[in-house]
Formats: C-alpha cells, structure tokens, sequence
C-alpha cells in the first residue's frame, strides 16, 4: 500500500527577522558616501572657472585671428571721406586678401596706418567716451579702432603714375581728371604741382577734397605725398554701422 504525503498547508522554511537597513547599510557607509560627494562637487566647483578661462581664451584668440588674417572694424574719425563715409560710421576693412599679394587699386578705399608727420584725425565724438581698458579691448579686437592714428582715403594714384593738381582743386592722373565721388565738389586750394609716384607707394585723397588732409598737404614728405603700401591695414569693402548706413563701399 502507498503512502501520500498528508494534504494541507506546506510548512514554511523558519526565516530569520527582515534585514535591518541600518545593519546592511552602517552609518560609517553613509559617511564616506557624503564625503566622496563633497570631493565630486569641489572637484566640479574647480573645473568650472578653467572651462570658463579656457572659453575666454579661445574667444580672445580667435578674434585676433579674425583681426590679423580676415577682417577688421573701424570707425571713421573725421569728415574727409563724405560723403562716401560719414564721421562715427564702423567700416569693416578686408585684411585677409593682401596675405595672397592683393595689392590696392586706384579707387580702392584703404584704411591705413598714419605715416610720419601726418596729423591724427580725431574729433570730439571720437574722444568722447574712453574708459581704462578701451585701449587693451581695442587691441583684442573687441572694439572697433579710433585711435585718430589709422586713416582712410581713396587711393587715386599707384607707382609710377603722373599725379597733377591745379590751384582750383582739380587733380588729373596720367592726364586724365579724378573726379570726387560727388561730381563736382569743392576742391581743396593749393600750389600746383607734378608728382610722379614712387614703386611701392599710393597717391591718397579724401572724398571730401575740400576737406581732407591727404597726400596734397604733404607733397614734401620725401615721396610726393605718398603713403608706402605697406602701411595699409586693409581694404574697406562695407559700412557695418549703423544699420541706417549699411551699404558696399
């Protein structure tokens, strides 16, 4: 005769009482977990001044590669150039082409750095406004340029051209008269003269020929009036403020 096992309930397996959470998880634990959380929040707390150093810094060269090789703002600092360009106007001049030899044309509008006995043009709204520090910001290229040492003028004449003037203002190259951007403005009065223009420099006036301080006024300069080539910064390729004056030069 075979047995059965008796029908009914199964008798559990004796278990000991739940894990107490504190026995699993001793206070020493926690103590080192906070702890290790302090260190990753400091060590977080300290990354975060280098990442903004090392964002700043490459912001800062980055703009003065900009600077150097591709382009650069100006303001313009007097009214010589109207009205082609007016006084406070930011002009963004190309400094990119003339590391491939581009080299400027008469009719280029060129910004370019004061030679020798040229007086700075600086008017009292360009004056106006400095603050310690400008200068430093101007020289990062976060601030358009107004020191009243870099100019702008229209290249009329390039090495080896024939530039006259008359005592009425009228100036002709190789024979043939340069008019002013505004057909038939006053010319600035002076001394005739002949001038051949040197290898490797530019004749340069203003717009405004009544107004302007440009080769004319220097024509004893050792060169005829002329500004090396290498003194030019760039070439100015369009007005980028104010937005009501937006436009090619």
């Amino acid at each position: 005769m075979r047995l059965s096992a008796p029908t009914g309930r199964r008798r559990r397996t004796p278990q000991g009482p739940a894990p107490d959470r504190q026995t699993v998880l001793p206070e020493h634990g926690r103590a080192e977990r906070r702890r290790l959380a302090r260190r990753v929040r400091r060590r977080r707390a300290g990354r975060a001044p280098r990442r903004i150093a090392a964002a700043l810094g490459g912001s800062i060269l980055l703009t003065l590669l900009v600077k150097t090789f591709v382009a650069q703002v100006f303001v313009i600092p007097s009214g010589s150039m109207e009205p082609t360009l007016r006084v406070g106007d930011r002009v963004l001049a190309d400094t990119f082409t003339r590391w491939f030899g581009s080299t400027p044309a008469r009719g280029d509008v060129v910004v370019f750095h004061a030679p020798e006995g040229w007086s700075p043009q600086r008017t009292t709204a360009a004056s106006e406004g400095r603050f310690p520090g400008k200068a430093l910001l101007t020289s990062l290229g976060l601030l358009p340029v107004d020191d009243g040492t870099t100019l702008i003028k229209r290249v009329v004449a390039v090495g080896g051209d024939t530039v006259e003037g008359d005592a009425a203002g009228s100036v002709r190259v190789n024979g043939a008269v340069v008019e002013p951007p505004d057909a038939g403005g006053a010319g600035r009065a002076a001394v005739p003269f002949r001038v051949t223009v040197p290898a490797g420099r530019l004749f340069v006036l203003g717009d405004n020929r009544g107004n302007s301080a440009d080769s004319r006024v220097h024509l004893d300069n050792g060169h005829g009036g002329s500004i090396p080539e290498d003194a030019v910064i760039g070439q100015a390729v369009a007005v980028a403020w104010p937005t009501a004056h937006w436009r090619t030069v």
